[in-house]
């Protein structure tokens, strides 16, 4: 049985209902499909008229619009998203690819951002009908304020949230910049609004950790509690390996951000989507809930992961735990291939 959660039974607002449409947002998403195909934007699209779900996306924009957190957040992240990009300087500065990635360093230590990786561009991390030209991709990630998030859904967590995308979208401006300042084009994406790209899929690719239950990356560092962004790039940076910390046998065990989703909209098992068995979040029950509580977060508040201190102590005892199963299976093979005694 669940745990006792005070924002149980949920019902929807019949007003925000009223505008759901006829087609399942599992369905868009790819829910059960066998076969590999790009995604197509659910939410958050920059043109709201353009998605079934676009009179929902405006409904959640009318919840708390007054509250200080959320207001003040907006306005801050949008003198951000209004501020320009340096000027394309040229001839491009040539470095070796490691020296490119390596620079990344300088933004993390100015407190920019939190993380930082490169992946090669992968044309299967573009919504459906896009394409990007760039061979690059850097992801950064900011993390949340702990004890803020904790707070979900209430309005100072959907505030924090706020925040941190406006955090991200700077971070992903200043590495855009410096890099068009070094002759070296460059275009930022971030969220929470879909352009071009998919954010999960090359943060994963780039060491940003592993996908957890509750449908975020939980990175060993930062946990389940961050916010992302990318900037498009030619410039040759090395790509940065994926990282694996055994959050995927932890989440299949864990049940925390399952009993605490009000909605009851995160799975105990992987399902099929759009060709790959993955943790999914059934979007039409998260998305009521959501809207209703200025974007929830209570999911990512709650993952082990997230509390400060937690994860890399997490992810070192996980990999102990692994390299003994390692241990014991070469040793019960060994014994399996040693010759009977004679009689």
């Amino acid at each position: 049985m669940p745990r006792q959660n005070r924002y149980r039974p949920f019902t929807p607002d019949p007003a925000q209902m009223a505008l759901a449409p006829d087609v399942s947002g599992n369905a868009i998403n790819g829910l059960g499909e066998g076969e590999v195909r790009p995604a197509r934007v659910v939410y958050w699209a920059v043109n709201p008229d353009d998605i079934p779900h676009g009179a929902m996306q405006r409904w959640f924009y009318t919840v708390d619009p007054d509250a200080p957190p959320i207001q003040a957040a907006r306005a801050a992240r949008q003198a951000i998203l209004a501020s320009p990009l340096a000027d394309l300087a040229g001839p491009p500065v040539t470095r070796p690819p490691e020296e490119w990635t390596a620079s990344l360093t300088r933004f993390i230590e100015e407190g920019i951002c939190e993380k930082a990786g490169v992946a090669v561009m992968d044309p299967a991390w573009t919504y459906e009908g896009q394409s990007i030209a760039q061979s690059r991709v850097i992801m950064l990630g900011v993390q949340h304020d702990f004890d803020t998030i904790s707070t979900a859904p209430e309005a100072e967590a959907g505030g924090e949230v706020i925040r941190q995308y406006g955090r991200a979208a700077g971070a992903a401006k200043a590495v855009a910049s410096w890099l068009r300042q070094q002759g070296w084009d460059a275009e930022p994406v971030t969220g929470p609004m879909a352009g071009k790209l998919l954010l999960i899929p090359p943060a994963l690719a780039c060491g940003f950790g592993e996908l957890g239950k509750h449908g975020s990356i939980i990175d060993a560092q930062m946990g389940a509690s961050f916010r992302l962004a990318a900037v498009l790039t030619d410039a040759p940076f090395a790509p940065t390996p994926p990282q694996a910390h055994g959050v995927d046998d932890f989440c299949a065990s864990c049940r925390i951000c399952e009993d605490a989703c009000p909605p009851f909209a995160i799975a105990p098992e992987k399902q099929t989507v759009r060709g790959l068995d993955k943790w999914y979040v059934d979007f039409d029950r998260c998305l009521p809930f959501f809207n209703q509580t200025n974007g929830c977060a209570i999911c990512i508040a709650v993952c082990p992961w997230s509390r400060p201190g937690v994860g890399l102590n997490l992810a070192a005892k996980l990999a102990r735990r692994a390299a003994r199963g390692h241990e014991r299976g070469q040793a019960s093979a060994a014994g399996a291939a040693a010759p009977a005694d004679a009689p």
